[in-house]
């Protein structure tokens, strides 16, 4: 059973100087944001938001500017204080930390990484990587042992001399990640990292950022506007508008059943052939009454780009294994309605 590391319940969050008068008539009265806006010129930035992330998990939040997203990423470190709702991040309720627990907890447990980096200009690499810990006045031939090892597991040993200038903008993203990792924290805050960069340059840097995490299995929720941003690098995906969490699902579950025309707008553009899988179109062996003599064998976990280039130079269809298993059959005419959406 998964270890749930990050969760929330309930959170609110309503700016203005009549937060708390409103949030008790959003209660007692079903009040819309627009009404909130009117009767008591207080803006809903969080509406009623309850998810859990796991252990190791990349939990995206997407949605457009001012849907909510950074809002409510900040809540999870209390940078901003909720209105009303519950949080909690590694078994402690961040709603009841003394200013003391909330500092340690953001050195020690929390790593944050924003969309401009807020390197100091006149430190080396490796001082701006080793600042946190510089704060927490470890040693110094002990922090920069951990920013260097930190600058390594970015891809920027050698730079470590370097001030923040002499270096390119996906470099000094690197930088940051550094340093947020130079505290080994259990859970990573990422808040659009990479929206500021080339696209080349973040490609590059999404599929690091996700083996890098993997590697370390840190928590990490991670705020984008870009759905293939999310789809890319995500295990769960939680789609917002207005404050609101419409959806949370799997990037398949997102771009296969949006739950409303808000979704299907982003979703609609995504290509499936990395993300439909095997078992989500194949038949099982039981319904099949054709021959499997001769037919490539494909995992249940392989994506429609691997099956098409299977299927490319034969007619048969293909066996589809789980543990060395036959369990499922994907006929010619099932991987094309597969590709076309209506086979799943």
């Amino acid at each position: 059973m998964s270890e749930t590391v990050v969760e929330l319940r309930n959170v609110w969050k309503v700016f203005g100087q009549r937060s708390d008068e409103a949030m008790k008539a959003i209660h007692a009265r079903g009040l819309t944001k627009p009404e909130v806006l009117e009767e008591f010129q207080c803006v809903v930035g969080v509406q009623d938001a309850t998810f859990s992330v796991n252990r190791g998990e990349i939990f995206c939040i997407m949605g457009l500017s001012g849907s909510g997203k950074s809002t409510l990423v900040r809540h999870i470190n209390r940078l901003i204080e909720p209105t009303a709702g519950e949080i909690e991040v590694l078994g402690q309720n961040v709603n009841a930390m003394t200013a003391s627990e909330l500092r340690r907890m953001r050195a020690e447990q929390i790593g944050m990484v924003f969309q401009h980096m807020a390197l100091l200009p006149h430190k080396s690499v490796r001082d701006n990587v080793a600042y946190p810990l510089e704060i927490r006045q470890i040693p110094k031939s002990r922090r920069w042992a951990i920013s260097d090892h930190a600058l390594g597991l970015v891809n920027l040993t050698g730079y470590k001399d370097r001030l923040p200038r002499e270096l390119s903008g996906g470099m000094q993203q690197r930088v940051g990640i550094a340093r947020a990792l130079a505290a080994d924290p259990e859970v990573l805050l990422m808040d659009e990292p990479f929206s500021a960069l080339d696209p080349l340059i973040r490609l590059q840097l999404q599929d690091q950022f996700k083996a890098l995490v993997a590697q370390l299995k840190k928590t990490t929720l991670f705020i984008t506007h870009d759905l293939d941003e999310a789809i890319r690098i995500g295990d769960r995906i939680a789609i917002m508008k207005d404050g609101v969490v419409v959806q949370i699902g799997t990037p398949h579950e997102i771009v296969a059943n949006p739950v409303d025309d808000y979704v299907r707008e982003f979703a609609q553009g995504i290509s499936k052939l990395k993300l439909v899988q095997a078992h989500n179109i194949m038949t099982s062996l039981a319904e099949f009454d054709g021959s499997t003599d001769g037919a490539k064998r494909a995992r249940t976990d392989d994506d429609l780009d691997h099956l098409i280039s299977l299927s490319v130079d034969t007619n048969l269809p293909i066996v589809i294994q789980n543990d060395g298993q036959d369990v499922g059959v994907i006929s010619k005419s099932r991987l094309l309605k597969g590709i076309q959406g209506s086979a799943e």
